[in-house]
């Protein structure tokens, strides 16, 4: 069984849902017509929607509590929906392929009406609250008919809300069914949806899940299959992913994702949100996930995860790269060299012997580059909110140290042939902070920023504003990810 990609229509106007099918087209399988989104004059018109479309289409119109748009009494919808049935095509092609009927709703002439001519009924249930458990008794308990399909969309409160489903779901085998946890804690359902079992996954369009990406965590169908390659993935399919607290914003899929693709590996990597490590942890040995990159704030909190680290992480402090071997987690750094390798070619040097470095923050980040800049033979000051982490990372390396406030602005320019900025204050969304609000760039420092979401934070437009040479972490981002590829898959990264 192959899952299909449903784009979902919720525009205004069956003009723009039409155009929005045009669009996406190479990259479907079907649409979800969503009658609730369309103005009182458009859904006078909807029933003829699937011969315009010349695609199979789910007919639903969802209820304000179920997180629709349909306000009306029942007796309105339910004479919606007969009227999206009524004087069915002998070509099947021109009805409605499946509708979307609620766990409550109850009404035989419906049922009978779709039956009759093929349509197949979506018995779905939405919780827009929380999450829901017993997963193969809630499928066999909404599939009324062997011909039914159970649909469960809930909104998970956290990751293991999201682990539980994938436990649960192994035991489903044998229905049809469409499982999705909403919500950016959720992500892993949609990509991973052939691995659940799950027969349909569903998209918007790019402008909605810009828009409503933090409430459903939807994704658009060119990025299922441009970057997820979701068509490919199966159950013998390795799977890898990031873990962090937003991860708002991450480039590492598109990185790790190009190179399975280029090199013909079975593997996909995907964005893993959690509140946890031990959340994260847990997902992916119930998903049989190879290895993780980790990022913010799980680069220190991991360490007493693992059953073996390298050298270096050790030496550093933090990790942000685990592998899963025989069912033992092994740690890796891979920050340091790849930030070495970035920085080195920003400023066209070899050795930085001679300079003075300041590093802003004293996180996991901040570890790894203090690391790198001790190797490449600079000295440095490390400036910190929390004057004794500061302290602690300075005295590793006989570095200075100081407060990451205004008193130290004499001791910052002091310091400040390099200026590396390793906390995520700037990052997207919260892209207004400035970690370096009460210094006045001269120009003549180097600035790297660690963040590359956005490609300038507000301290990087400050400085190139004052005549610096800017980075942002791209470059590292890139080079600590080819590092990371080569162990997760042995092989080097062709770009």
């Amino acid at each position: 069984m192959k899952t299909k990609i449903c784009l979902v229509l919720t525009a205004p106007t069956l003009k723009e849902d039409l155009a929005l099918v045009e669009l996406y087209r190479p990259w479907i399988d079907l649409v979800e017509l969503r009658v609730d989104c369309l103005t009182q004059d458009e859904r006078l018109h909807f029933r003829r929607f699937p011969e315009a479309a010349n695609i199979p289409c789910i007919l639903t119109i969802r209820r304000n509590t179920d997180g629709g748009k349909f306000l009306e009494g029942e007796g309105s919808r339910i004479a919606l929906m007969a009227r999206g049935l009524a004087f069915a095509d002998t070509d099947r092609r021109k009805n409605f392929a499946y509708v979307d009927l609620e766990e409550d709703l109850q009404v035989p002439s419906i049922e009978e009406a779709a039956r009759a001519f093929g349509t197949r009924i979506i018995r779905s249930v939405h919780n827009m609250t929380g999450p829901e458990t017993r997963i193969k008794e809630r499928v066999q308990k909404l599939r009324r008919t062997n011909d039914e399909i159970a649909k469960i969309a809930f909104m998970p409160r956290s990751l293991s809300d999201v682990t539980n489903l994938f436990r649960e779901a192994k035991h489903c085998t044998g229905m049809e069914y469409i499982l999705i946890a909403m919500g950016p804690f959720g992500l892993p359902s949609r990509v991973l949806a052939p691995v659940l079992g799950s027969l349909i996954t569903f998209a918007s369009a790019e402008e909605t899940t810009r828009n409503a990406q933090n409430s459903l965590g939807q994704l658009d169908p060119v990025t299922l299959n441009e970057i997820y390659h979701i068509r490919s993935i199966s159950e013998k399919t390795s799977i890898y992913g990031v873990t962090g607290n937003p991860l708002a914003a991450t480039s590492s899929p598109l990185i790790h994702n190009k190179g399975y693709l280029k090199q013909k590996i079975d593997a996909v990597y995907l964005p893993i949100k959690a509140e946890t490590i031990e959340e994260s942890l847990a997902f992916a040995e119930e998903t049989g996930i190879k290895g993780l990159s980790v990022t913010f704030p799980f680069k220190e909190s991991v360490l007493p995860w693992l059953d073996q680290i390298s050298a270096q992480t050790g030496e550093i402090g933090a990790c942000n790269t685990i592998l899963r071997h025989e069912n033992v987690w092994h740690g890796y750094n891979t920050d340091a060299p790849g930030f070495s390798r970035a920085l080195q070619e920003f400023l066209g040097k070899e050795t930085l012997s001679g300079m003075k470095v300041s590093i802003i923050g004293a996180g996991g980040a901040g570890r790894a580059v203090a690391n790198a800049v001790k190797e490449l033979g600079a000295k440095a000051c490390v400036f910190n909110r929390t004057t004794d982490k500061a302290r602690e990372l300075a005295l590793k390396y006989n570095f200075k140290w100081a407060s990451l406030d205004a008193a130290s602005r004499p001791m910052l320019e002091s310091w400040s042939d390099i200026i590396i900025q390793t906390t995520n204050v700037g990052m997207s969304p919260d892209t207004d902070g400035d970690p370096l609000d009460f210094y006045s760039f001269s120009g003549r420092e180097a600035v790297y920023d660690i963040i590359y979401h956005p490609e300038k934070t507000k301290m990087l437009k400050r400085a190139e504003k004052a005549g610096c040479r800017i980075c942002n972490g791209y470059s590292m981002l890139k080079n600590q990810a080819w590092l990371q590829y080569k162990l997760f898959t042995g092989e080097e990264y062709e770009d």
